[in-house]
């Protein structure tokens, strides 16, 4: 990445932040304080805790939208095998483990407990768990659990920015160890951006999280790769 070209972009996003636009995907930030006040795989209930842990004031498109419901299979799995379940997010959260294997594991999980749930219930017509091809719902738990190691994943978005920011080799899709390692070097620098940091928690309310966030990193380069 060239540093001037990243300056050129903060300087951009610095005006997105303090524009109406800048508001527009601040609901992703009360998902996250939600997240944050409910997890707790401890407790005796499973489905009602990510239930709760998984919910908005204004909109549900991070996880229910026309075609896509990670949410409504992940309960199912969760109805079927909740102890399986509660180990799956036990093992992605271990941070002694490289992310790589924990997210293609968890994916695997997936898959596994889509073909149980198929044979339980064989006249059901669900085909897809959602967790699979984009790495979006692996990675919104991550960044949900653990808000100052992992940003939201848009692996197009991403991608334009990298170019904008005059990246040379251009990573393949779901290279996430180099993500997460990009996205922690733009964090830093944003850190570093005098009156960046401000301005983004100016636009907070009271229902935004409020802590240090690698949201903010997935909100510039959505923005970068946007515009």
């Amino acid at each position: 990445m060239q540093l001037k070209l990243i300056r050129q972009q903060f300087e951009a996003f610095r005006q997105y932040l303090q524009s109406r636009r800048g508001q527009k995907r601040l609901y992703i930030w009360e998902s996250q304080r939600i997240f944050q006040e409910n997890w707790d795989l401890q407790v005796p209930d499973l489905a009602a805790m990510y239930d709760s842990s998984l919910e908005n004031s204004q909109t549900r498109r991070l996880w229910n939208r026309e075609n896509y419901e990670p949410k409504r299979m992940m309960l199912e799995f969760i109805r079927l095998a909740p102890d399986f379940v509660r180990s799956m997010f036990r093992e992605l959260f271990d941070e002694s483990k490289s992310l790589d294997l924990r997210c293609s594991r968890f994916v695997f999980y997936c898959d596994e407990l889509l073909e149980n749930y198929k044979k339980e219930y064989p006249h059901r017509i669900e085909n897809n768990h959602y967790h699979d091809d984009d790495y979006h719902m692996v990675f919104l738990y991550l960044a949900f659990r653990y808000p100052d190691r992992y940003a939201l994943y848009d692996f197009q978005a991403f991608f334009n920015t990298l170019k904008k920011l005059g990246v040379a080799q251009l990573p393949p899709t779901n290279d996430v160890e180099r993500y997460a390692k990009v996205t922690r070097t733009l964090y830093n620098l944003m850190q570093k951006e005098e009156g960046l940091m401000q301005l983004h928690r100016k636009r907070l309310r009271p229902e935004h999280y409020a802590g240090e966030s690698y949201l903010l990193v997935y909100d510039f380069y959505v923005f970068c790769g946007a515009s």
